[in-house]
C-alpha cells in the first residue's frame, strides 16, 4: 500500500519565504526587488546578452567565410596564370626579344633632325631618276605626335605611267620610311599623266621637343 510523501515543515517554510519574495514586485524598480529575483533577472539578461553576441559573431564568421572563399578563388585563378607565365616563360623571353630587334629595326628607318634635308633629297633624286618632271615639291609644316615628328611634302610630277609606279616602288623601298597619301593621277599634256600625292616622312624627336612634349603632358600647376 502507497504511502503520501509528507513535505517537512522547514522546507515548506524555506519555499513559502522564497514565493513571497516573488510578490508586489515592482516591474519600474528592479533594483528595489529582493534578491532572488533581482539575481534571477540579472541572470536572464546575462544569458540573453550572451545569446545575441553568439548570434552576431555566427552572422560575421559567415560573413569572413564567405569572404575568404571568395578570395581563395581570385587567389587559386591568379596562381594558375602564373604557373602558366612561368611554364611559358622562355617562349615570351625569346617573343619579347623578336619585338624589341623588330622595334629597333623600325627605329632605324627613322631620320634625325639633322638627315632630313638628305632625305627630301633622296625623294627628289628619286623622281629624277625616273625621269619625272617635278611641277611642285613643297615640305610643309612638321607636325609633332607623341613620339615622332610627321613631315608632309606636298608633289606634283610628270612622266608615264610606268616612270611613275617606279617612283612610287622606289619611294617605298627607301631606307628611311616614307608614305604616299592622297594619290590623284589625271592625263596630262602629250600622253603623259600628271601625279599628285602628299609624301610623308617621319623622324626622331630632338632634345626639345622632347622636353616640349614632357611639359606638355605635365599637370598644370606641378613643380618642375
Amino acid at each position: 500500500m502507497a504511502t503520501k510523501s509528507k513535505i517537512s515543515p522547514d522546507l515548506s517554510a524555506h519555499l513559502a519565504r522564497l514565493q513571497s519574495q516573488f510578490r508586489g514586485l515592482n516591474p519600474n524598480d528592479p533594483s528595489s526587488w529582493p534578491a532572488l529575483p533581482r539575481n534571477l533577472l540579472a541572470a536572464a539578461v546575462a544569458l540573453l546578452v550572451v545569446v545575441i553576441l553568439w548570434f552576431v559573431w555566427l552572422n560575421n564568421s559567415d560573413a569572413e567565410l564567405e569572404a575568404d572563399r571568395a578570395q581563395e578563388v581570385t587567389l587559386r585563378a591568379d596562381y594558375q596564370k602564373k604557373v602558366a607565365q612561368a611554364v611559358n616563360l622562355d617562349a615570351l623571353k625569346k617573343q619579347r626579344e623578336q619585338v624589341l630587334q623588330y622595334v629597333t629595326q623600325l627605329e632605324k628607318q627613322l631620320p634625325s633632325k639633322a638627315e632630313m634635308d638628305a632625305l627630301l633629297s633622296d625623294i627628289n633624286q628619286a623622281g629624277l631618276g625616273r625621269s619625272l618632271q617635278f611641277d611642285l615639291f613643297r615640305p610643309g609644316q612638321v607636325v609633332v605626335r607623341d613620339y615622332y615628328a610627321e613631315l608632309p611634302i606636298a608633289v606634283r610630277v610628270t612622266g608615264s605611267y610606268h616612270d611613275i609606279g617606279a617612283f612610287a616602288s622606289d619611294i617605298a623601298n627607301l631606307s628611311r620610311i616614307v608614305t604616299l597619301n592622297n594619290l590623284s593621277i589625271v592625263p596630262g599634256k602629250d600622253g603623259a599623266l600628271s601625279m599628285d600625292a602628299t609624301a610623308k616622312t617621319f623622324r626622331y624627336l630632338d632634345q626639345d621637343e622632347i622636353e616640349a612634349q614632357r611639359k606638355a603632358a605635365a599637370p598644370k600647376g606641378a613643380k618642375k
